[in-house]
């Protein structure tokens, strides 16, 4: 396997103690790059005459070559590890998000305003008129980032605990890229039903609802019964943001290789929430041979799928040759992989056997289905869901502008058109002056792409007659200015 190149997923800062020698701190490098750490910043401490202390900050590949830095930097004489830092742990203690205030409380009069008495006026004012509470509470720019932990990341089923620290994440994101306010709901159950029961009682404060991370084929009754049964949008992520950007970076990688979508052949590895709406969305985009797998082989029409009414609808839907052989015989001749699968599922052979200009859309998280080093020289275009590489595919690119549209003109929910507008919206984020096989996505950083998809989901929202107010921003919901 090729070696993997080190990142800030990764990253350590180790503090050292030694004496203060000329040489010393170039032993340290040395040791560093002979295990293949990758050092990022060197600071000092303290400092004496006779001692130096200083925090190294050490990219590594993985925990595990982590490991092998901090014990290579033990071994060399007259050094002290004093103590070693994750810098990925040090960034969520206490949690990533907190409650600020709009309105300051420092006067009896502010206290009259914002609590009682006044806020009485504004309580009486909402129950005479239900829909003033868009405008007279913070529901109108607020989301619930809802997951019961089941299908956490390419982690699994591990909880609704452990999916916390995703969805402050999102809720970070939602904030910070959209000016939407957002709070991670963690649901201790995997009863369908009790989710959609707590999700309806709960939505008084909130103008949507993003679910995520739930497992399928749970997450299509809930998403389903809860878009039936309520009149805020209900956006699970997974399937449907993973859709949008999966859609833009792919209208990028045809500009390049010069293909049309009916003519590609895409082998796709995953067939689950995310597999099932990249699917459809590319089929809608005029693709039509799609080749599904699971972990139980190709989906073909003589499977039986049991109750999975998605998988057998997938099987019915895709795989026009009836393919029914293993995963290197369905690459032969593939134009696009696309996996949302887990890590190491494909090798450089399957590559080797696909159609000229290779279009490799590893996406799984963190790890994906081959890394970019190994693919190297056998693909025309690579991107994977990762922040330290070329052509990140990311949701993040999806969400914050697509709810930020969509609050913006009130929608009641998010429909097939404002999700393919948001993948046009992305895809317009790299100019074509600029578009080459390393850069078919834009920045998640450009708050440009933010806006502009806002301004194209509400278009559509407006279009297809879900909209319920003119496309006018508040000026305290607007998106953040770039920094």
């Amino acid at each position: 396997m090729v070696a993997r190149h080190p990142g800030v997923a990764y990253s350590l800062t180790v503090r050292a103690q030694y004496a203060n020698k000329v040489g010393m701190l170039g032993q340290i490098s040395s040791a560093i790059g002979e295990v293949g750490g990758d050092i990022g910043a060197v600071d000092i401490v303290s400092s004496s005459r006779s001692s130096i202390v200083r925090d190294v900050t050490v990219n590594a590949r993985d925990e595990e070559h982590g490991h092998e830095i901090v014990h290579r930097l033990r071994q060399l004489p007259g050094v002290k590890v004093v103590h070693v830092s994750d810098r990925v742990f040090l960034r969520h203690l206490g949690g990533k998000i907190e409650i600020s205030s709009k309105s300051p409380v420092r006067t009896r009069d502010d206290m009259s305003i914002v609590y009682t008495p006044g806020v009485g006026r504004v309580c009486m004012a909402i129950y005479h008129d239900p829909a003033s509470v868009w405008s007279l509470t913070t529901k109108a720019n607020t989301v619930a980032v809802v997951s019961d932990g089941t299908a956490v990341l390419g982690l699994g089923d591990i909880g609704p605990r452990a999916a916390m620290p995703v969805m402050e994440g999102k809720a970070l994101l939602f904030k910070e890229l959209g000016g939407v306010d957002a709070w991670p709901i963690c649901l201790d159950t995997k009863d369908p039903d009790e989710i959609i029961q707590t999700v309806k009682l709960m939505s008084t404060g909130f103008g949507g609802i993003n679910l995520e991370d739930i497992s399928a084929p749970r997450c299509f009754y809930i998403e389903d019964r809860l878009k039936q049964e309520m009149d805020i949008p209900v956006f699970h992520d997974d399937q449907h943001g993973t859709a949008v950007v999966t859609m833009a970076a792919l209208i990028n990688a045809l500009k390049i290789v010069n293909k049309k979508p009916d003519a590609l052949k895409v082998v796709l590895t995953g067939v689950g929430a995310a597999g099932v709406a990249c699917t459809k969305m590319l089929m809608s985009a005029g693709v039509r041979n799609i080749i599904g797998f699971d972990r139980q082989g190709s989906l073909h029409r003589g499977r039986n799928y049991g109750d999975n009414t998605m998988k057998a609808w997938f099987a019915s839907a895709t795989n026009p040759d009836d393919v029914r052989g293993d995963l290197m015989e369905a690459m032969r001749g593939a134009d696009l992989f696309l996996g949302l699968s887990g890590p190491g599922i494909i090798k450089v052979d399957h590559l080797k056997v696909m159609n000229r200009d290779p279009i490799v859309f590893a996406m799984a998280n963190p790890d994906p289905e081959i890394w970019p080093e190994e693919a190297e020289g056998h693909v025309r275009i690579m991107a994977t869901g990762r922040s330290d590489y070329p052509n990140q595919i990311n949701n993040a690119l999806c969400f914050p502008g697509l709810f930020r549209g969509a609050l913006d003109v009130r929608a009641r929910l998010i429909n097939d058109e404002m999700q393919m507008a948001a993948a046009h919206a992305i895809a317009a984020g790299v100019p074509a002056s600029d578009l080459n096989e390393d850069y078919i996505m834009p920045s998640i950083f450009d708050t440009r792409v933010v806006r502009n998809v806002a301004r194209a989901v509400g278009q559509a929202a407006h279009e297809t007659g879900v909209a319920q107010r003119s496309r006018r921003r508040l000026v305290a919901y607007s998106v953040p200015a770039a920094r």
